[in-house]
């Protein structure tokens, strides 16, 4: 089994996704529970970018990885990251952001899911992607690693392919164990916020920044169960008064 996620921005914005977009991909999630995955969600909403992620047979991923698409070229104000995918590499374009990640076959599907948004395309954000990865990578209870930024130029299964332009990355980690979780997750914002430039949002939170800036948010996603982490991972940092 796998987790599968796409990333898009197809809201009629730069800041935002508006309520009718996030209710509209939402009632169109079910659909792909019917092509085959084993669970499937409306994962992360960072700016004017949704994530959409779902557990998967491997069998059964490239036929899962198109519904994911049509759902969002079906409901999208904006075919934006869309019209990027191309059947062959030099068509392709700025387009949509494809992660992948291995899951322990004798456990539940829990993964972490870290998506990006940027304003103008800010070029650093692959960097701080890359270093969310390394901060994962080697933690115990962590079973496998994905991020966009190493698709680009890769045949997406069942999708196309999308050029080295794509900006707004997405991470997936899955984890072996639910109470590493907090940990694998903490040390991946960590990693991020240290970062220049680089601010953790509220899921569905518009990005509202100074230009130069990117904006993240963090999910975990637990046998079909989206949790936002971003409240309670920067509510246990806070420094305690004395």
């Amino acid at each position: 089994m796998k987790i599968t996620a796409i990333g898009a921005d197809i809201s009629g914005n730069d800041v935002s996704c508006s309520k009718t977009l996030i209710k509209n991909i939402e009632n169109s999630i079910p659909s792909l529970i019917g092509k085959g995955a084993y669970k499937a969600a409306l994962t992360n909403i960072t700016g004017d970018d949704v994530v959409i992620s779902a557990f998967v047979e491997d069998d059964r991923l490239e036929e899962v990885n198109q519904g994911i698409v049509d759902i969002l070229k079906r409901n999208a104000e904006d075919l934006g990251d869309i019209n990027g995918i191309s059947n062959t590499i030099e068509g392709a374009g700025e387009g949509i952001s494809y992660a992948e990640a291995k899951i322990r076959q004798d456990r539940y599907p829990d993964a972490i899911i870290m998506a990006f948004d940027t304003y103008g395309g800010e070029g650093f954000v692959h960097n701080v992607a890359d270093s969310v990865m390394k901060a994962a990578r080697g933690m115990d209870q962590v079973t496998d690693i994905g991020g966009s930024s190493l698709n680009h130029g890769q045949e997406i299964p069942g999708v196309g392919y999308v050029s080295d332009e794509t900006d707004d990355p997405v991470v997936v980690v899955t984890v072996e164990d639910i109470e590493s979780i907090g940990i694998v997750a903490g040390a991946m914002m960590g990693a991020a916020l240290g970062n220049k430039n680089v601010y953790l949002v509220k899921r569905g939170a518009p990005s509202y920044v100074i230009p130069g800036s990117v904006i993240m948010s963090i999910t975990a996603y637990m046998n079909g169960n989206v949790m936002d982490l971003a409240v309670p991972l920067s509510s246990k940092m806070r420094i305690l008064s004395v």
